[in-house]
């Protein structure tokens, strides 16, 4: 009897392995998932997906793994339970939804995050054997904007502050900013540096924007201050330039205001000139007339006498 029931085990293990390896290629077989590399923009939406069709009691996980990084457990579902389970940083979060209708396990990412970037698979378990089903590699990619005001006029000792401001989009790592100066007489070269500060950020409403805001003041500003000023950016392993703020240090008069001060000067004095001339003009016509007057007088004196 002994020997019986240790034949009808083994025969009941090897059944069992049989069966287990004729599920794990009917499910290996019948899950599909396009392989390849996504590049997404900041703000959009995206659906990873994942097929099944198969009668196999199998259940199916997304896994992220960012570069360099371990793998992280977003989602779990199981064929005959119907439940979706999401994990650690996944778990309520609005962003991340799953699609388990008709042979899916559809995982899809709305408004999509810089941080988003990442290996994603589609894992089957069973019988507690692993496959990877299919992959994809996601890139998120975003711009920085950074703008800088055109010129600057300032006279001499004076003081001025340069503004940038820097729209980073939905990066979440911090980011450094520095000033450059260019100028005539010399090539461009690092005067300053916001080395990784945020503390001058803040975040739009209902937007995954964050808008930076630095300023450079300067003070007692000669001649050797005047130059192009340019702000840059490195944020999420990129590098950008704003336009450059011109600043123009005036140790005289602006030659086209001296012009038009001197025009409107000499308009004035040749008027006066003029007007000056009418009035002498006037006074000896005036005295003229009365010595001639005089003189008449003197000599109808003269005859009536």
């Amino acid at each position: 009897m002994t020997s019986l029931r240790l034949v009808f085990f083994h025969l009941a293990c090897l059944i069992v392995g049989i069966m287990a390896q004729v599920a794990a290629q009917k499910l290996s077989s019948s899950v599909h998932q396009d392989g390849g590399f996504l590049s997404v923009k900041i703000g959009d939406s995206l659906t990873l997906q994942c097929f099944y069709k198969t009668d196999v009691a199998a259940r199916l996980y997304w896994y992220k793994q960012p570069l360099g990084q371990k793998p992280q457990l977003i989602s779990s579902f199981y064929k005959f339970d119907k439940n979706v389970a999401f994990y650690g940083e996944f778990k309520n979060n609005p962003r991340f939804t799953l699609d388990t209708r008709d042979g899916k396990n559809h995982l899809k990412i709305s408004d999509l995050h810089i941080s988003d970037s990442a290996a994603y698979n589609c894992i089957s378990s069973v019988l507690h054997s692993l496959e990877i089903l299919g992959s994809q590699t996601v890139s998120v990619t975003g711009s920085a904007q950074v703008h800088q005001s055109a010129s600057e006029i300032v006279q001499p000792g004076g003081s001025v502050t340069l503004n940038c401001t820097v729209h980073t989009g939905t990066c979440d790592g911090e980011h450094s900013v520095y000033w450059f100066k260019r100028s005539q007489e010399s090539h461009p070269g690092l005067i300053y540096t916001h080395g990784g500060r945020n503390d001058q950020c803040e975040r739009k409403d209902n937007t995954q924007t964050h808008t930076c805001v630095y300023n450079l003041p300067m003070k007692s500003l000669n001649i050797s201050h005047a130059g192009t000023y340019y702000c840059a950016v490195a944020s999420c392993g990129h590098i950008l330039f704003g336009d450059g703020t011109k600043l123009d240090v005036q140790d005289k008069i602006d030659s086209s205001v001296l012009v038009y001060f001197l025009s409107g000067a000499l308009t004035l004095t040749t008027i006066l000139v003029v007007l000056l001339a009418l009035s002498v003009f006037k006074m000896k016509m005036r005295n003229s007339y009365q010595s001639t007057g005089n003189l008449v007088l003197l000599v109808y004196d003269g005859l009536c006498s």
